[in-house]
């Protein structure tokens, strides 16, 4: 015989908050990020790989886009090793400090900086390089000697306007690299020696090309240095949101400041009207409309028990938070930690461009040369030799490849983490071909804060301490048990059971397995989870559990089985309500062409409810998370591409085999410390759309790249494009590229 006990969970109840493991490295090692200045094209990204790799125990990634290098190192190499290194190479770095106002304000400073100096260099290289063009191109203002003008007005052009490319020109020679910076200090040194030697002989061909180059490309440059900032306006925003105060109530009621990071779980903090919020937390008092722009979505009214996130601006009114988590554990410190590393790592689209650009320099020096000696060997003029030589030289554009495409992931990862999910580094050159999403259920379809709504128990078995199985017993037991657990029907289990039996055994040996959780109390091994996973443990069910557990099936309700010395005791029956924007997202992954698929560790008859509810046809119920990998490579080996939903913590290894891994940075993750889980299904959608939009835009630059080469190095190699116009045809070649990716950020 069985007692059916309901027992609606108390409101308000909290679950003990289990926090994430760290991010393994390996032994003794550290991470620092650099800031890199002096970065001309992704080959200079790739040198300064190579160079900080050299050091024994030390990796790193650059990003040419963002101007960032994160080095893995161990604490025997300082970071001002690696800056030395850095330097030594021609290139400045400094560390980057933590995110908030303040590293925000002080990398948009530096680009500020250097876009100021850039400028001015730009500015008056064109002013002296513009009265030269006139002279050498218009004959009726030349007079006697004004080559000698114009080679006066080109030196100061060529020698301290592209000083900063000559010099890393130097220290490429001094290393034996070759990229973008030695083609124009190649070229702009040629043009400038045939300026001298017309000044000379008096000859008039090519007298400005020195100066005209220069000022071309330090203008082209200044506009790149642009549209990278504007690229990244959405990193820099999101960083700038962190708060670095708050303001604490005391329980006598004296307020104080402290940083943001210091307040500690269950503090009251007050935030005023227009401040940002410092802290996730439930709103004790007060009412406000939050402006989470810079989290994604519209201001939307918070009242009494309503959650908030760190970032959020308050509108009209103020508000009394208790705070949950703060510093980095909160969902936008989260959020722009997720983003930095997904801009740390390049995609291979970044990496084959980056080689491409990197290849593409030395095949063009050895075509610059053989270019001038097949024009002195046919007899053509000196002149025409160097004209076309230089020609080549400048007309080449590796930008076009590396940073284009650089800046093309930068913009879409950005335009990602506003909207508020973010891609893989393999979603960009995928998206193409992805049929398939795959879509975890609770957390994500559900609201991912699961309920107890009943228990059902076992009268006349032995208890835990005793004879009798008690309601006390089965929820001291499972909830002790179930707080080693990370899951959101562990967290419920727990916060259920602290509520009604202030008195829990001691656990040992708690451990988390696939379906469920076990651990020892006194000298029995007590196992809480899924009715497959009991059984696997050789743990009977008695006939009226079992009952239970087909009602609970039958009600769209997730059973979870507690058992202990090879008996099941109770069954505990869960509900988890679906999200109401989730049959909305269902649609729009349809429009985007895409297959819904549910694939959920929860009994059939609960995960197709589930799936009925919001539209999805195809259900997947009772998987292990590795079969959910095997699913992944199964559909990819029959051709599909298949996009994983997740929440990068709990389901690695999955998004690791997917096409398109879309990390949900409010998802279960979120949950896991305690936090009622938020993913945004429409924000996924958008960012498979986004990501579809990105391959398109990195197969259209590096098409156009290549053609561009295609067509601009004959004609100069045939002296059909003269100097000057070679290098405005690189410079433009590099602005389309860049425009092209910029067209994400604008939407």
């Amino acid at each position: 015989m069985s007692t059916p006990v309901i027992a609606p969970p108390t409101a308000g109840a909290t679950a003990l908050p289990i926090r994430p493991a760290a991010p393994v490295l390996p032994e003794g090692a550290r991470i620092t990020q650099l800031r890199i200045d002096g970065m001309t094209c992704g080959a200079c990204a790739t040198r300064i790989e190579q160079i900080l790799g050299a050091l024994r125990g030390v990796s790193a990634e650059v990003n040419y886009a963002t101007g960032t290098a994160t080095v893995v190192h161990p604490a025997t190499v300082s970071a001002e090793v690696l800056i030395a290194v850095v330097e030594d190479a021609g290139y400045t770095a400094v560390p980057i400090p933590e995110p908030g106002p303040a590293a925000a304000d002080g990398v948009d400073a530096a680009v500020a900086a250097r876009l100021i100096v850039g400028s001015g260099r730009a500015v008056a290289s064109a002013a002296l390089a513009v009265p030269v063009l006139v002279l050498s191109l218009v004959p009726a203002v030349q007079f006697p000697f004004w080559q000698w003008v114009a080679l006066a007005l080109s030196l100061p052009v060529v020698l301290w306007g592209a000083w900063p490319v000559h010099r890393a020109a130097a220290a490429e020679v001094r290393r034996c690299t070759v990229s973008r910076d030695l083609l124009v200090s190649l070229g702009t040194g040629a043009a400038l020696a045939w300026a001298v030697a017309a000044a000379i002989t008096g000859g008039t061909a090519h007298v400005g090309a020195a100066a005209g180059i220069t000022a071309i490309v330090l203008a082209g440059r200044c506009w790149e240095d642009r549209v990278r900032r504007r690229a990244g306006a959405e990193v820099r925003a999101l960083t700038g949101l962190v708060p670095t105060q708050a303001t604490l109530l005391g329980a006598d009621g004296p307020v104080r400041v402290l940083p943001a990071d210091q307040v500690a779980a269950g503090d009251l903090v007050y935030v005023a009207d227009a401040e940002r919020i410092p802290v996730d937390g439930l709103v004790v008092d007060g009412a406000a409309l939050v402006d989470a722009g810079g989290l994604g979505g519209a201001p939307v009214p918070v009242q009494l028990e309503s959650e908030v996130h760190a970032g959020g601006v308050v509108r009209g009114g103020e508000l009394i938070v208790r705070a949950s988590r703060a510093g980095a554990a909160t969902r936008l410190a989260r959020t722009i930690a997720q983003l930095r590393a997904a801009l740390s790592r390049r995609s291979a689209a970044q990496r084959r461009a980056d080689r491409v650009g990197t290849a593409l320099v030395p095949i063009v020096l050895l075509l610059a040369a053989g270019t001038g000696a097949v024009w002195l060997v046919v007899g053509a003029s000196v002149a025409t030799a160097v004209g076309a030589a230089v020609a080549v030289l400048v007309a080449t554009c590796p930008a076009a490849f590396g940073l284009a495409t650089a800046m093309t992931v930068l913009a879409a990862t950005g335009r990602a983490a506003r909207v508020g999910a973010l891609p893989g580094p393999r979603a960009w050159q995928s998206a193409r071909r992805v049929d398939t999403v795959l879509l975890p259920k609770t957390g994500v379809l559900t609201s991912g804060e699961p309920e107890v709504v009943a228990v059902t128990i076992v009268e006349g078995a032995d208890g835990v301490d005793g004879p009798g199985t008690a309601l006390a017993d089965v929820l001291a037991v499972a909830g002790a048990v179930e707080a080693a657990g990370a899951h959101p029907l562990a967290r419920a289990i727990t916060a259920y059971a602290a509520e009604r039996v202030p008195f829990w055994p001691a656990v040992r040996d708690a451990a988390a397995l696939p379906g469920g959780v076990s651990g020892e109390t006194g000298a029995r091994t007590v196992l809480v989870g899924s009715p497959a996973f009991v059984r696997e443990h050789d743990a009977a069910v008695p006939d009226a559990l079992e009952h239970a557990i087909a009602d609970a099936a039958a009600r769209a309700q997730t059973p979870v089985v507690v058992a202990w010395d090879g008996q099941a005791r109770a069954v505990l029956a869960l509900t988890d309500p679906v999200r109401p924007a989730a049959t909305t997202a269902i649609a729009r992954f349809r429009a985007l062409g895409l297959e819904p698929v549910l694939v959920s560790g929860d009994a059939e008859g609960v995960a197709a409810a589930v799936a009925a509810e919001v539209g999805i046809t195809r259900v997947l119920a009772e998987q292990r998370p590795e079969a959910k990998v095997e699913l992944v490579r199964a559909l990819r080996a029959e051709g599909h591409g298949v996009a994983v939903l997740g929440d990068g913590e709990h389901d690695a290894p999955v998004l690791a085999a997917a096409d398109i891994a879309i990390t949900l940075p409010s998802g279960a993750g979120c949950a896991a410390e305690g936090s009622p889980a938020q993913p945004d299904l429409g924000a996924a959608a958008e960012a498979i759309a986004l990501s579809g939009r990105a391959g398109s835009a990195l197969r259209t630059i590096l098409a156009g790249a290549a053609g561009y080469h295609g067509v601009a190095l004959p004609l100069a190699a045939a002296g059909l494009l003269p100097p000057v116009l070679a290098a405005a045809a690189s410079v433009a070649a590099s602005l389309a590229a860049a425009d092209c990716a910029l067209r994400l950020r604008r939407g």
